[in-house]
């Protein structure tokens, strides 16, 4: 049985589909950045590093900070465990700040459940210090084993501790150039996108304050009203509507039977046959008169007919769907008469080879 996903932008009403600039764009430069950090997990059960010779280095240098002299040979703590701390620092973050943190284990550790994560510094790619973790380690699984047979929830190396990591220092972040401007670069690239939101915002505004750079990037200035209420404008900004422009797509996982549908997909005059079903699509014209006393014009526009016929069938049997230029009848009604993954991958590929397909195919 095939499943049909349909984006929303697939139907007559795609144009009228809008979004948030926040929501499809970014500033550039406010990123997140990572930070990581090497500490000792304490207090576990027995399910620790046996052999691993950097835990063993690790525990004599904890203890030796503190006067206690151990030869690393000598260590054989089962009941700590090395592991590696990582955690994400964003853009804005104030002294003080808790971040969560993943902790993952770099020796032979069984499992890292009930442990104690020690005092550890994480440093930015510069090398410098921004937050100090510790806490007790949440898994989320266990791993249980005796005589012989073992019992596993999820994945016991690999925990999170929430609020784990407490920031060090202010993040500034800068986004304004000497010239009062700032970009936006959209998550997708898309000149039509582009375009729309420049024009979007000197619409809202009534000034010429947004360019297109390419088609990633807008570039928008920050009027001499706004120099003081820069965060205002910005905020102004990202709550504009705008009507993003989507690629028309279709995509098929032909293991799963899952078809994915994005974008105006249109497809032109064409008839199919794959085994047992024809699909066929023709193009009527049909003229319009206006109302009497409407003033309006005589127009002449098409409309599609698509009909799929099974050999299987009864006689007569036809099954036929309402007018409508789009692929997406075509699967509903393939999808309704039980037409396998295969049979709607070949007719799909058939139509894109024949050039009456308007979108492109990607097949996984």
């Amino acid at each position: 049985m095939l499943v049909l996903f349909m984006s929303a932008t697939v139907g007559s009403d795609a144009e009228m589909i809008t979004t948030r600039i926040k929501d499809i764009a970014r500033i550039n430069g406010l990123r997140n950045n990572q930070m990581i950090g090497y500490g000792l997990i304490v207090g576990l059960d027995g399910s620790g590093d046996s052999g691993a010779i950097a835990a063993a280095k690790s525990i004599s240098n904890f203890l030796d900070s503190f006067g206690i002299k151990v030869d690393p040979k000598n260590m054989k703590g089962k009941n700590v465990a090395a592991v590696s701390v990582t955690a994400i620092l964003p853009p804005f973050a104030k002294k003080g700040d808790s971040l969560d943190i993943v902790v993952s284990s770099i020796g032979d550790a069984k499992s890292l459940q009930g442990g104690m994560l020690l005092l550890t510094p994480l440093k930015a790619p510069n090398g410098k210090i921004y937050a100090v973790a510790q806490g007790a380690i949440s898994l989320g699984g266990f791993n249980e084993s005796s005589a012989g047979t073992e019992v596993r929830k999820n994945h016991p190396t690999i925990g999170q501790i929430p609020g784990g990591a407490i920031l060090e220092k202010d993040i500034t972040s800068t986004f304004l150039s000497d010239n009062n401007t700032f970009e936006l670069v959209l998550r997708q690239s898309d000149f039509t996108t582009a375009t729309g939101i420049a024009e979007q915002i000197n619409l809202y505004f009534n000034d010429n304050l947004a360019a297109v750079k390419d088609p990633s990037t807008i570039e928008v200035f920050v009027p001499e009203d706004f120099r003081d209420y820069v965060m205002l404008y910005v905020a102004r900004i990202e709550q504009l509507p705008v009507v993003p422009d989507v690629q028309a797509k279709i995509v098929i996982n032909e293991r799963t039977g899952t078809i994915l549908m994005g974008g105006p997909i249109k497809i032109l005059p064409v008839a199919v046959a794959q085994g047992n079903l024809s699909v066929s699509i023709q193009q009527n014209k049909e003229v319009i008169q206006p109302a009497v006393l409407s003033r309006g014009e005589t127009k002449v526009v098409t409309n599609p007919t698509i009909k799929v016929t099974e050999e299987k069938l009864a006689r007569g049997k036809l099954v036929e769907i309402r007018p409508g230029n789009s692929i997406s009848d075509v699967i509903k009604v393939l999808n309704l008469i039980g037409a396998s993954p295969r049979d709607m991958i070949s007719i799909l590929q058939a139509m894109k080879n024949a050039g009456a397909l308007q979108a492109e195919l990607v097949i996984m």
